[in-house]
């Protein structure tokens, strides 16, 4: 890198606000030309130095992922993991002798850290690719030192405004370009568009000697403009001509570019996470003090401090971290067995409440591959004479054969035809003619001139048509009847192209644009990109599970809508993206409320139609693979791209499918409800569990003179309960759960522990009062039976209630948990019996409990399954609703 480009590293200009080039997209070349203080000639070296210390390298922005260090710091950034560390160093302080606690906490918050961290780690930063893309050399024309011109090869990156660049065959736009001249320039904007054709392209007296209303496209979407060419677009054909109007973050790119760095929007679940964590941490503030203030008022300071922190510990779903990143990474490895990569796990509860689904067209619904759908007479009846007519058109031309040539040489059937001619000379393709033709020559003493193009133009050279048998002359009225034919072609989502041929004497001299007159029309053929065979099963599954599906493109709305019809989506109303662009959030919000399908829509116009879902209390879901598709992959609650996706798509997207099917959609969409209803069931399970404890806890403090349980005991009770929640993740789901998306609703977590929470507490209660009063555990000297009884019913009946929250139906009899969840849960009820009969149990203060106690134990444990079953009944005819 020389030493101006070096200087100009640090220069970082602002993005557009519009896109530069438009402005100049039909200014005449010498106006241009001299508004850019440039010429034909090119600039010298001091113009070159000076553009690039005012506007930094022909380089999009970009940003590095943060170091290591600052990641992993972030994974820190939970509110219950920081809860968690501020108890276990009040601990360590108090009572600095034992860290069974301290050690039990930071286990759980080091393997949750360690999750989060590795995932986080594994991500790269998506602009990081736009920068990688444009990494290349372009031709451009610059002056020498002694003043002449010459054509040199530079680094894209050292482009400058007002540079003359020469594009060919090949070769990627490396800066936004507006046109001087070209001939017979095709442009792929598919990696901007979607659009799966390649885009003719001209210079301004070109274009306006074709398309008179050009003018139009300037207040629509830029990227119609035929004068310019954009960034990371590449030439498929032609030669060209033109002057660098925009660098860098100026650019079309460069633009898009900007709104891929920084902090990514919260999506639904980190939104959902944080909005629950406040809530638990609320209940732990008021209720931390209670116990503290009872406890001092009986016990003394600390003993109180130590028991009112084991509270706190108790209270706080210390396993929350780890449980969700378990349940999320249990659903990855899930969905890489249905082809489909997890690249944020986040994303997959996202998935799950996903209610809208946003998707391109292109290789999604269809094939992505043009077809030849029909071929047509001039009155709408199939004809093999326009096929075979096209088909020797098709394979005769030397030049660059485009998707629709190649959709007509498909039809190898006709292979033996072609062995009856040889082809003379070709009248190739241009942009003015819309057309091209070759003249072939089969031994009959005539040369055979066969012309395929676009509907108007060849209309306008044909003078005769072929009706059956008969040649008859074309008149205006017909030419009006074939138009509006081919217009319900358009309408139906068909490109069309019309066939001709002119017999004529053969001739030693070169055939030209002169000898495309006074043709014979003889049909049409109709090109598709053909829907996919499981489209419409997939979409009708994705209705099925409750989500919406919504098709916007950059592909035109004739197209969009045929291919949308025959899948099944609602087509009633379209939109366009110029008929979004002047609208504000309130009227985008209305538009976007009744449209399932968008059309010719720019990349950050499907992001605001993305954000207006979200605003309307959607959960978004995002399908697409090209850079258009960048800004909405990114603000998208859930980006989704394919493996076959330009690099940009896959970075900015959390899932990447292995195959493009929305029926791998589908399982992930189930696959992701089955994670967020397990993650669900653990915080119903602890937050109503343990508040239930600690309510028992604030009941027992009042009319006891020793503590119910000492806090080791506490802590251990906590441990045995959240080892049982450890086989969470393996548990299944209810089929009738599965049917609708799923969202975070702290509320309904609030009102769940102030109904199951004191169901507990009555059995919590009534254990109390029978080893009061029956067992005599009544005094200090009794504690150790009294605190001993409490653990062995507390935890039984915590661990229980797994069973108890996990389904809507009556456990064990209509829904049975999975294997895991019943192996685990079995194995801490009996370690917690077994318990106050070890040496362990003794060194934690607890002692040997009676038969007859086991006996009471069993029908309590009956009886608050009953009541627990019997409010589940009550709470989900109040609230419709249970998990």
């Amino acid at each position: 890198m020389n030493r101006v480009t070096q200087a100009a590293k640090a220069k970082t200009a602002p993005p557009p606000q519009h896109v530069a080039a438009a402005q100049d997209a039909f200014r005449e070349n010498e106006t241009l030309l001299s508004g850019l203080d440039t010429s034909l000639a090119g600039l010298d070296e001091e113009q070159i130095t000076e553009r690039l210390e005012r506007d930094g390298i022909n380089e999009v922005s970009h940003e590095k992922p943060p170091h290591w260090s600052i990641q992993l710091l972030r994974a820190f950034n939970n509110p219950f993991i920081i809860v968690l560390l501020i108890l276990a160093a009040v601990q360590i302080f108090v009572t600095p002798d034992d860290l069974s606690g301290p050690i039990i906490i930071a286990v759980m918050v080091g393997i949750s850290v360690l999750l989060s961290f590795t995932q986080e780690f594994r991500s790269s930063q998506a602009a990081e690719k736009l920068k990688a893309m444009v990494r290349n050399t372009a031709t451009v024309t610059r002056r020498a030192s002694d003043g002449h011109s010459e054509r040199i090869e530079v680094p894209v990156n050292e482009l400058v405004v007002g540079d003359i660049v020469h594009l060919a065959a090949g070769d990627m736009v490396p800066a936004d370009l507006r046109l001087l001249n070209a001939k017979d320039l095709f442009i792929s904007q598919a990696i901007l568009t979607g659009e799966s054709l390649p885009v003719e392209k001209a210079g301004p007296a070109q274009a306006h000697a074709v398309d008179s209303g050009a003018h139009g496209a300037q207040k629509g979407n830029p990227l119609d403009l035929p004068t310019v060419c954009y960034m990371g677009t590449n030439v498929v054909s032609g030669t060209a001509a033109a002057v660098v109007v925009a660098t860098g973050p100026r650019t079309y790119l460069g633009s898009l570019a900007s709104t891929l760095v920084g902090e990514r929007v919260q999506t639904s679940f980190d939104r959902g996470v944080k909005s629950v964590s406040w809530l638990l941490i609320r209940f732990m503030l008021v209720m931390v003090p209670v116990v503290l203030g009872i406890q001092w008022y009986k016990h003394g300071f600390l003993e109180a401090l130590m028991f009112a922190l084991s509270v706190a510990v108790g209270l706080t779903p210390e396993m929350l971290p780890l449980i969700v990143t378990a349940n999320l990474a249990k659903g990855a490895l899930a969905m890489s067995k249905r082809k489909v990569v997890v690249k944020r796990l986040n994303a997959i509860q996202n998935f799950g409440a996903m209610d809208v689904l946003c998707t391109d067209k292109t290789g999604t619904l269809t094939l992505d591959k043009i077809v030849l759908e029909r071929h047509l007479d001039l009155d709408g009846e199939d004809s093999d004479d326009a096929l075979e007519y096209g088909y020797l058109n098709s394979h005769f031309q030397t030049g660059l054969k485009n998707l629709m040539d190649k959709a007509v040489l498909a039809h190898r059937d006709l292979e033996p035809i072609v062995a009856r001619y040889r082809v003379v000379d070709e009248i190739p393709f241009d942009f003015q003619r819309r057309r091209m033709s070759v003249v072939l020559a089969n031994g009959d003493g005539q040369h055979l001139l066969v012309c395929k193009g676009a509907v108007e133009e060849m209309l306008a050279i044909a003078t005769t048509e072929r009706r059956g048998d008969e040649i008859v002359p074309l008149t205006d009225e017909r030419r009006r009847e074939i138009k509006a034919m081919t217009r319900r072609l358009n309408e139906d989502g068909l490109r069309v192209l019309v066939v001709a041929i002119k017999q004529q004497p053969p001739s030693n001299r070169t055939y030209g644009v002169a000898d495309e007159t006074e043709l014979t029309a003889v049909g049409c053929l109709a090109f598709l990109d053909p829907p996919k065979d499981t489209a419409a099963t997939a979409i009708a599954a994705l209705h099925h599970h409750g989500v919406e599906v919504k098709v916007i493109t950059g592909d035109n709305e004739a197209v969009t809508r045929k291919i949308c019809r025959e899948v099944g989506l609602d087509v009633e109303h379209s939109a366009q993206g110029r008929d979004i662009e002047p609208l504000d959030d309130d009227a985008l919000d209305e538009l976007v409320k009744r449209t399932a399908v968008f059309a010719k829509m720019s990349p950050l116009q499907k992001a605001r139609v993305v954000k207006s879902l979200q605003r309307q209390g959607h959960t978004v879901g995002f399908l697409g693979d090209g850079i258009n598709d960048a800004p909405a992959l990114r603000e998208a609650d859930v980006g989704i791209s394919v493996d076959t996706a330009t690099d940009i798509a896959k970075e900015s997207a959390d899932i990447i499918l292995l195959e493009k099917n929305l029926m791998v959609l589908e399982e992930g969409v189930v696959e992701g409800r089955v994670t967020f209803g397990n993650i669900i069931k653990y915080i119903k399970m602890t937050a109503s569990s343990n508040f239930g404890n600690v309510l028992s806890m604030v009941v027992a403090s009042f009319f006891l003179p020793f503590l119910p349980m000492l806090p080791l005991q506490v802590l251990v009770l906590n441990l045995l309960y959240d080892i049982s929640q450890l086989s969470i993740p393996f548990d299944r789901m209810d089929e009738e759960y599965l049917r609708k998306p799923r969202k975070w609703d702290a509320s309904d977590i609030g009102r769940f522990m102030v109904w199951i929470g004191p169901t507990s507490s009555v059995f919590d209660i009534t254990t109390f009062l029978l080893l009061w009063y029956v067992f005599g555990a009544n005094g200090a000297e009794h504690q150790s039976f009294f605190q001993s009884g409490w653990f062995i019913e507390s935890l039984l009946t915590q661990t229980l209630v797994v069973h108890m929250i996990r389904t809507r139906r009556i456990p064990f009899l209509q829904s049975v948990a999975a294997a895991p969840v019943l192996g685990l849960t079995t194995a801490i009820i009996v370690i917690g019996m077994i318990i106050p009969f070890t040496g362990v149990g003794t060194k934690i203060g607890m002692v040997h409990l009676p038969d007859a106690y086991f006996g009471w134990l069993a029908a309590t444990v009956v009886a608050y399954c009953a009541l627990t079953q019997a409010v589940k009944v009550l709470y989900m005819r109040r609230y419709r609703g249970w998990l």
